[in-house]
């Protein structure tokens, strides 16, 4: 079974950053990915890697700011969040994908729990 489990959601303010982190416990899948959704808004793909190459997509709002990344060993995928804004605030979801194209973003299906992240303004 593949368990995603996030954490380090919290309180900033507009221009700080933030780093969250999902440790996977069973089977590492093709891809791993970050979603977040905010109040009354439909749950969107953040970012994305491909854990076999290493690729990364973004979604544009984040791009240049967010940065995805894998440590194997560790069995974590972390998202460094960057001069956070406002509108960046919402649940952040980890999620494990079946196949290799990442920016597929409803091929997710192995689902953490979210953790919050709130950026004043």
């Amino acid at each position: 079974q593949v368990q995603p489990v996030e954490s380090g959601g919290g309180s900033v303010m507009a221009g700080e950053s933030r780093r969250l982190s999902c440790f996977v416990s069973g089977q590492i899948l093709p891809c791993m990915g970050w979603f977040r959704q905010a109040p009354l808004k439909e749950r969107e793909g953040v970012a994305g890697i491909n854990t076999r190459r290493g690729s990364t997509i973004y979604v544009d709002s984040v791009k240049g700011r967010f940065r995805i990344s894998q440590d194997s060993a560790k069995r974590t995928f972390d998202l460094q969040m960057d001069s956070l804004k406002a509108e960046d605030s919402g649940i952040y979801y980890c999620a494990a994908g079946f196949h290799g194209d990442c920016g597929d973003w409803g091929q997710y299906y192995y689902w953490g729990q979210g953790t919050q992240v709130n950026v004043s303004s």
